[in-house]
């Protein structure tokens, strides 16, 4: 019998997908878990597998088209169905599927055709969503590719190393051509599905939750000397970098287990006080933005939650994120500091109580104890609330006893 797909939730928050590519066309067998569609949202790019074997009888949704999540998008005919049994009877064609025998495949470096200046979605099937993302917005053919990856596969680097040739032959970038990533003066950059439920987020965050916005001054000096005698040993036993971002985020999850409303959100209902502690973390990318998640950061140690930082940045930076590394946060953090902000309003990421920077850390003179002045390692922290779930009461109290956690940390101590 016929079985319809629908288009999947690609998140808690998500509430429309786009058809990025279709990886199989009607007439082609699927396999059940097979991924047949390739479907974007603003965070994540992701391929859904076929929920049943059978035949890919009708597509319902084109390539590009945004559609709400519970749309039906594609039909399959399983595989055993009397309605299948009587087409390949009768020889019935599909609909859309060509009576003509089909031609051999090309061999992986012949060039495939192209639509519109684009490669032919049939070429990009054997590599990873990521890539076939990159392609397109290169416009590099990966069918002429030779991969460098495991067995053959097509990599990133590959399609950025044919992108580099190529722009060092072409022509310059025609008027009226721009991307987000490499955006050229005198051009409009065209919306991508990204871009265009981005600037839809934001706007629903700031025209629903009314913001308000603190910001408390710390003094880090302590802390830096803390980093600094465990940096070494932490990237030789991990693999990553340990910035204040850790440190950072375990004060935030201790002062959100003392101030519960400010890891809350608003409903018709009422205020959800939230019983998980997931912290977001804004990663900023050439295209786009995303916040991946540390699932129950108030269990994990220091050292634990540099490892899941770091784990989490670099599959951003990879395109490797999943739905799941960017569903269920309950608080955000931000660093903006890493690009040398001493001062941010953020905006709310949809559905929380609030969001906190990492401003940059300045070392400069500090009036201490005994009315002397010292030279400290000074860091700002400012913080944007839902004002419909917190009082200035509340967030001036969590920015105070976050202050105090952070400047009690180190110069010894253990992650």
């Amino acid at each position: 019998m016929p079985t319809t797909v629908t288009m999947p939730q690609l998140g808690e928050t998500v509430t429309e997908g786009t058809v990025a590519q279709w990886l199989k066309r009607p007439g082609d067998n699927v396999e059940k878990y097979e991924p047949f569609v390739e479907v974007s949202t603003d965070k994540v790019n992701a391929e859904v597998p076929a929920p049943v074997s059978g035949v890919l009888r009708e597509l319902l949704v084109k390539e590009g088209e945004t559609v709400a999540t519970g749309t039906a998008i594609a039909v399959i005919e399983e595989v055993g169905s009397k309605a299948e049994a009587n087409r390949m009877a009768s020889d019935e064609p599909v609909p859309g599927m060509s009576q003509e025998p089909a031609a051999p495949a090309p061999a992986a470096a012949t060039a495939t055709p192209r639509t519109n200046g684009k490669p032919d979605a049939a070429a990009l099937r054997g590599a990873s969503p990521a890539v076939r993302r990159l392609a397109r917005e290169h416009d590099v053919d990966v069918r002429a590719l030779r991969g460098t990856g495991s067995g053959g596969r097509i990599t990133a680097q590959d399609v950025l190393a044919a992108a580099g040739r190529a722009t060092a032959t072409a022509p310059a970038t025609p008027a009226g051509t721009s991307t987000y990533a490499q955006p050229t003066p005198g051009t409009t950059i065209p919306l991508n599905q990204a871009r265009r439920i981005i600037a839809q987020r934001m706007v629903e965050s700031k025209q629903t939750a009314p913001h308000a916005w603190s910001m408390v001054e710390v003094d880090v000096t302590n802390l830096w000397k803390w980093r600094e005698r465990e940096k070494g040993r932490f990237e030789r036993e991990t693999g990553y970098k340990l910035t204040l971002l850790p440190f950072f985020i375990r004060a935030v999850v201790q002062s959100l287990q003392s101030f519960p409303l400010v890891n809350a959100r608003f409903t018709n209902e009422g205020i959800a006080v939230l019983k998980e502690i997931n912290v977001g973390i804004a990663i900023g990318l050439p295209s786009n933005l995303v916040v991946p998640v540390i699932r129950d950061a108030d269990r994990l140690t220091i050292k634990a939650l540099g490892v899941a930082a770091g784990e989490l940045v670099d599959k951003a930076r990879k395109n490797k994120l999943g739905v799941d590394d960017l569903a269920g946060g309950t608080f955000t953090v931000n660093n903006n500091g890493a690009n040398g902000s001493i001062l941010s309003a953020p905006i709310i990421n949809g559905g929380q109580a609030g969001i906190i920077t990492m401003e940059a850390v300045v070392k400069r003179p500090v009036v201490v104890d005994g009315d002397a002045i010292a030279i400290r390692h000074m860091m700002n922290s400012c913080l944007s609330l839902d004002h419909r779930v917190l009082d200035g009461y509340t967030a001036s109290g969590f920015l105070a006893d976050l202050k105090r956690r952070l400047e009690a940390m180190g110069p010894e101590g253990a992650l």
